[in-house]
């Protein structure tokens, strides 16, 4: 009986591991209006809009019904999310800003693959639908860069720091926040940069002077984005976590900053994507990371290119901030899978993630084939070879690192699976 018993806790284990980071319970709750369920009258409300617009609504304009039908179809959707869906690794501010996070994730990914069985024509006259003004661009109307790159002047310089390169720092700083490893972070800016040269005779906006690549991109924009970010990193977990409800606060000014707060992390751990004993899978995994970060980037550039969206049209800028909130659960679950040994299954959201980053990349393919014709497989497989290369690099100089100098480590947490893992062994040890 015993050696059962111990082998249902082992099972329980793997359970609450998959679980901690694919539906997190919300502990010690202070308000319990908020998290009670509420669906009769979630029902109510729903039914009440639809008869409302459905009803009160003009139906002339056989545009405006489509669009007033799609936006209906996408408020279901995301209701049945809530009730449905799981929270993911997070629960701030509320479980239902992640579960609605994971519906909007799974409605792009239908979009993604409803666009992927139709031509070029039809894809072309759906964004026209959504903005006629988009008949007026051209792809070669974007902003060029690499040009005249042997007259350096400040104030050429200074000319190339616009609201991308604002852009590109922050991009940076959040992927600190997310991956905090200034190994992998930089293994994926080198990276990065080898992109842009292999796909330069692909994306015009590839082409950059050296100076702009090296200096304003890799020191400035990239190393400024990582130290930042994981300057904050440090910051809050150096930060004690001890929440008190509202309830217990008796000051308004207390209550109000107790709510601010919602909106701020739980808790926050150090990670550890690697260690001196890390397996060779886990070096694997991260090089596989690495490379998907790329896929991802890149389909930014092919979509906006192959479609001919301006970068700063707002179906682009609402893609990157879908894009960004996704990513923030799914590292953290790709983390859990990769590290923790009792975790057997890839969360929810970073499934789903994965198969938008394919669904994207076959539709540049498809729908860009004239482009791609332009370039030989030759030159895509060397490219898949030099980031494996340097990936592997990257991550394998980053363990030696550790394995010459623990102290590095000696200040950090370790892998918070840590407690699980122990405690497996003691089962292990005490049943068999």
């Amino acid at each position: 009986m015993r050696g059962k018993d111990g082998k249902v806790l082992l099972a329980r284990t793997r359970v609450d591991s998959f679980s901690s980071i694919n539906e997190k319970p919300v502990d010690e709750i202070s308000l319990q209006f908020f998290y009670n369920p509420h669906t009769i009258t979630l029902l109510l409300i729903s039914i009440g809009a639809v008869i409302y617009f459905a009803f009160v609504r003009d139906t002339d304009n056989v545009e405006n019904n489509i669009w007033a039908g799609i936006l209906c179809c996408c408020f279901f959707f995301l209701i049945i999310s809530v009730l449905a869906f799981p929270n993911g690794p997070f629960t701030r501010p509320h479980p239902a800003v992640w579960r609605v996070v994971f519906g909007m994730s799974v409605l792009y990914l239908l979009g993604c693959l409803f666009i992927l069985f139709q031509n070029y024509r039809t894809v072309k006259n759906i964004l026209l639908w959504f903005d006629p003004k988009l008949k007026d661009f051209h792809i070669d109307m974007d902003k060029e860069y690499g040009v005249n790159c042997s007259d350096i002047t400040l104030e050429k310089i200074w000319g190339h720091v616009d609201v991308f390169a604002l852009g590109h720092f922050l991009g940076w700083l959040f992927k600190a926040i997310l991956i905090r490893h200034m190994g992998i972070l930089w293994a994926i800016s080198i990276m990065w940069e080898i992109t842009e040269l292999a796909f330069a005779h692909l994306l015009p906006n590839f082409i950059e002077c050296w100076w702009d690549a090296l200096l304003l991109d890799v020191i400035i924009c990239n190393g400024l984005g990582i130290w930042c970010g994981l300057k904050i990193c440090q910051i809050l977990e150096m930060r004690e976590y001890k929440w008190v409800g509202i309830k217990d606060i008796h000051s308004t000014t207390g209550k109000i900053k107790r709510a601010m707060l919602q909106f701020t992390p739980e808790s926050w751990i150090s990670v550890r994507w690697l260690d001196p004993k890390c397996s060779y899978m886990r070096i694997v995994a991260l090089c596989q990371l690495v490379l998907f970060w790329q896929t991802s980037e890149l389909n930014t550039f092919f979509l906006k290119h192959v479609f001919e969206l301006p970068a700063s049209h707002p179906l682009v800028t609402a893609r990157l901030i879908l894009i960004g909130v996704i990513v923030a659960p799914s590292v953290r679950q790709y983390y859990s899978y990769t590290t923790d040994t009792t975790c057997k299954r890839v969360g929810t959201q970073c499934w789903v993630y994965c198969c938008i980053m394919v669904a994207e990349a076959l539709i540049c393919i498809k729908h860009g084939q004239e482009l791609f014709e332009r370039t030989q497989a030759v030159n895509i497989v060397v490219w898949l070879i030099v980031q494996f290369i340097v990936s592997l690099i990257c991550v394998i100089g980053c363990v030696m690192y550790h394995r010459y100098y623990p102290e590095s480590l000696a200040s950090r947490d370790i892998s918070p699976v840590k407690t699980k893992v122990k405690f497996e062994i003691e089962v292990n040890s005490k049943f068999d």
